[in-house]
Order: structure tokens, then C-alpha cells, then sequence
């Protein structure tokens, strides 16, 4: 099957790339660049999918969409060693629904719009993208079996078996109803980690190690001239477990005050007892910049002494090097 270009036509050509499973994020974002090559329109699904929209691509590159999901498919297993799965379809059910279809690890299924309803008809109706478990029970319950007979079903039948917005995007998605793909980036990060030279135990070592992150981090932060909404710590331990969990900040911030209080209270949150950790990574993440988070006076002189204070070992720090000054803590393994 392919699909040929219908630029300047009102069909669209959407391509749908679904990841391996548990990609790193770093890698992802790697990913999402490599379609950013390809098109100017791509819309982030993370952890692990992603949609392009290739109208403006087809007449710029001379070939048709199948051509750039193998092309698509090369790039990702050279640069990065990830295969990829890459459905092409008029929209973006058809697409998703493609790449749904093709085997692990990677391939390119294309269906141009003269085959969607012949394609889509005898699929299982749960094969049918946005369709759920229970929402396919459902539709079986009613003797709708495949995609076919849930497009022949009137919108208001689906509406009734569904709840009224399930129903309807359900029923558009079986009826070809397209929708646009929207740009939407990942929200900018940043990260740091750590890793021990033997298994370790929470404890000073640990705390020492994390408060190290946030300086680490709040200087990266500060230097770049952003703040971080939210933070994640996530723990690796002996024996290859990991855990992670994400806070808000009560307000961006970029400050060592802030991102300190809140790694620790993810550390906490951890409630680790006999663990055996190998590393720490600190993420700050929906960064914004700084000149767009609100400043609020504070009545806490003592805070605002700090903040003062922020400002000049960042100097000494652009002028030294990161490691000549910092809290006590984190120099304690040198005494």
C-alpha cells in the first residue's frame, strides 16, 4: 500500500511514529528532531509517539509519504539505534491505527485514501485507534465487531453505548472524520545525575549527593535564564529497580532555596528503608523563561539575603568554576 501526495488538495497526509516502549527521554527528543527534519509540523505524544503532518513535505522532497517513512526509519536506526513504527494515512485515526498494525520492532504501513475503507472495515473494532478496552467491550456486547459496522452505526447509537463525547469522537474516527495535526514540542528540561562509586545506602552520603544536584541544577537553570515548574528525582538501585516522582514547585523558581525543599521532599516520598541506591537523577521540568515567572517580594529577610547571595557565588562560580564554592555538604566527602 502506499500513499501518494495530495498537496494542495483538502486530504490530508499524516504520518503516526510509535517508539519502542520505555525510550529515554533524551532519546525521544532525538526523535521528535529527526521528524522536525522532515516537516515543520509535529506534534509531541509522549512518552513515545509522535504526528507529522506531511502536505508541506511531499512537493518540497519529490516522493511520496511512504518513501519518507522509510527514510524516517533509516535515520532513527543509524543515528540513534531506535526502530520505529510508521503508519501514514489521510488522518490521524487511519495513521495511528497503521502503526497499531505493524509487527515490533519497526516498518512503514501506508493506506492512501482510496484503501481506508476497505483497510479499516474488517479490523477488530479494538484495533481502531482511541478505541479503549471497555469500550470495545462494549460495542462486542452490541454484536459491533469490527470498524466497518461501527462507521454504518448512526453517531447518535454510538453516543447512546458510549457516553455523548466518547461516542461521538468514536464515531468520527470510524466515519474518517479528520481532525488537524497541532505543533506541539515537548516542554523544555533539564538534567543532572549522580552516580555512586559503590551500592549506598539513604543516609548523609545521599542527602550530600542530592543537595549537590540542586547546585548543580540551579546553576544550569540561572545560567540559562529559566525556571522550572515542576521536579522529578528518580532512584536507581542495585539489581536494576528504579523509582521516580514528579512535584510541582509553588511557583517557578530557579532557585537553590526552592529546588532544595522540594528534592527533599521527594526523597522522602521515596520512604526508603534498606535500599541500595547506585544513582540519582534531579529533572527539572516545564521550563519557562525566567523573566516570564511572577517575582513576588518576600517579608522573609532572611530568604531575600540568600537570593542576594545566589547572585554573587554565581559570579564566583562563572569566574572559578562550578566546584569553588557551595554548601558545606557537599564538600564533606573531601574532609
Amino acid at each position: 500500500m502506499s500513499t501518494q501526495s495530495t498537496a494542495g488538495g483538502a486530504q490530508g497526509v499524516v504520518m503516526h511514529v510509535r517508539c519502542p516502549d520505555r525510550l529515554p527521554e533524551e532519546t525521544y527528543r532525538q526523535v521528535l528532531e529527526e521528524l522536525a527534519g522532515l516537516s515543520p509540523v509535529v506534534q509531541a505524544l509522549p512518552p513515545t509517539a509522535a504526528l507529522v503532518d506531511l502536505r508541506g513535505a511531499l512537493p518540497y522532497y519529490g516522493v511520496d509519504a511512504r518513501r519518507l517513512g522509510e527514510v524516517l526509519r533509516i535515520r532513527t536506526i543509524s543515528r540513534l539505534g531506535v526502530d520505529v513504527r510508521v503508519g501514514i494515512g489521510p488522518t490521524i485515526t487511519v495513521a495511528a491505527t497503521a502503526s497499531g498494525q505493524i509487527p515490533r520492532p519497526g516498518g512503514v504501513l501506508a493506506i492512501t485514501p482510496e484503501e481506508v475503507a476497505g483497510w479499516l472495515g474488517p479490523l477488530p473494532v479494538d484495533a481502531l485507534h482511541g478505541i479503549g478496552p471497555r469500550q470495545a467491550t462494549v460495542l462486542r456486547d452490541y454484536g459491533v465487531h469490527c470498524v466497518g459496522l461501527l462507521a454504518a452505526l448512526p453517531p447518535a447509537t454510538v453516543q447512546r453505548l458510549l457516553g455523548g463525547k466518547a461516542g461521538r469522537l468514536a464515531a468520527d474516527r470510524a466515519r474518517g472524520i479528520a481532525r488537524p495535526v497541532v505543533p506541539r514540542a515537548l516542554p523544555a528540561t533539564a538534567s543532572v545525575r549522580y552516580r555512586f562509586d559503590e551500592h549506598t545506602l539513604d543516609g548523609a552520603v545521599v542527602r550530600a549527593a542530592l543537595l549537590e544536584l540542586v547546585v548543580r541544577l540551579g546553576t544550569r537553570l540561572r545560567g540559562r535564564d529559566q525556571a522550572a515548574r515542576a521536579l522529578t528525582l528518580s532512584l536507581t538501585f542495585a539489581g536494576g529497580g528504579s523509582w521516580d516522582k514528579t512535584r510541582r514547585l509553588t511557583a517557578p523558581s530557579a532557585h537553590e532555596d526552592d529546588l532544595r525543599q522540594l528534592a527533599y521532599q521527594l526523597m522522602d516520598a521515596a520512604g526508603l528503608q534498606r535500599g541500595l541506591l547506585t544513582g540519582l537523577v534531579l529533572k527539572a521540568e516545564d521550563l519557562l523563561d525566567a523573566d516570564q515567572a511572577p517575582r513576588q517580594l518576600s517579608l522573609d529577610d532572611a530568604r531575600e539575603a540568600r537570593l542576594a547571595t545566589e547572585g554573587a557565588v554565581d559570579r564566583i562560580r562563572d569566574k572559578f568554576g562550578t566546584r569553588v564554592i557551595g554548601p558545606a555538604a557537599v564538600f564533606r566527602r573531601a574532609s
